[in-house]
């Protein structure tokens, strides 16, 4: 993610503010991916802090325009679990808008999305048919760590879910091509594998021993759906680490120059290469605070060809070439 110029001032402002440090209100316009002084803003703006631009007064900014379904604000801390749900989906598609997807220049559809608070059910989150549903409950941290630990899962964040949700949507969108499909299945398997016989099967038995040689999580291993949704990802994590860093003024010799740009980066080997170094360092940054990873993962040689196909298609996919 960008650091961002301040348009009425000195400083920089970061993806989430609504003010400069003077206490200016400012919003993030996310078609020319930069802050602007002045409104329309975001009709949630006093409800959720959403700091996105709107395309008129009173109205829903880009992001926020997207959910069909909010969540019922009379359960326990739904609004601010919404509100931390919301701006991590702006994160997701902000970054996703640097290859073009779902800005004015895409012509395919858009993502739905259903932003459900947890009563006395969990809500199962996922994608169908251009609609994903999203537990907002995840961003609590005790829930999180609770079913990070019964999942095995190292690493469970609001950010990840809305990366992987929104993977399955891109999924479904590119899978309208059939030159698509054909390279898909050659990379990732027979997407006609009984779906839910395969997710009952793997919550029963577990990823097969050799997981890690072949797939980025345990995870992936269920499905070629899900595989294909963890290594999308997983790129997006990755790129962002990578453009997080660059952004901030970090330098590294791994860098190729100070106006290297991982979004604009053709070559997914180079970009891979660079963002995996740069994890090892940040993760041990990470363990002098005594904190986890940022990145607890190993790149297998197959997980980096499946990311260099997924990067070759999230690149070209959305404007169809």
């Amino acid at each position: 993610m960008r650091v961002f110029s301040n348009p009425v001032g000195a400083g920089s402002l970061w993806f989430d503010n609504l003010a400069t440090a003077e206490g200016m209100p400012v919003a993030y316009d996310p078609q020319a991916r930069a802050f602007l002084p002045t409104p329309p803003f975001c009709a949630n703006r006093d409800i959720i802090g959403c700091n996105w631009i709107a395309p008129a007064e009173g109205e829903f900014c880009r992001s926020c325009s997207m959910t069909e379904l909010a969540p019922d604000t009379s359960i326990a801390n739904a609004l601010p679990n919404w509100a931390q749900t919301e701006a991590a989906k702006r994160w997701a598609l902000d970054n996703l808008g640097r290859w073009h997807w779902f800005r004015p220049e895409d012509p395919g559809a858009r993502p739905v999305f259903h932003l459900l608070a947890e009563g006395t059910t969990p809500v199962p989150m996922g994608h169908a048919g251009g609609v994903v549903t999203i537990s907002v409950a995840e961003v609590d941290p005790v829930l999180v760590t609770t079913r990070r630990e019964a999942l095995e899962e190292p690493y469970r964040t609001m950010i990840g879910h809305m990366r992987h949700e929104i993977a399955h949507m891109l999924w479904w969108r590119l899978s309208l091509r059939e030159d698509f499909l054909e390279a898909f299945q050659g990379m990732f398997g027979d997407v006609m594998i009984d779906y839910p016989g395969a997710l009952q099967y793997h919550y029963a038995n577990g990823p097969p021993e050799n997981w890690k040689e072949h797939y980025l999580t345990s995870y992936a291993s269920a499905h070629p759906h899900e595989d294909w949704a963890e290594t999308a990802a997983h790129l997006l994590h990755l790129t962002d680490i990578a453009d997080s860093f660059v952004a901030t003024g970090l330098s590294s010799p791994q860098i190729p120059d100070a106006g290297w740009d991982p979004y604009s980066e053709p070559d997914a080997d180079r970009l891979i290469h660079i963002a995996a170094t740069l994890t090892v360092g940040v993760n041990h940054v990470n363990r002098a605070m005594g904190l986890s990873d940022i990145y607890p993962f190993v790149l297998s040689d197959h997980a980096r060809q499946k990311l260099a196909f997924v990067h070759d298609w999230l690149r070209r996919g959305a404007l169809g070439l």
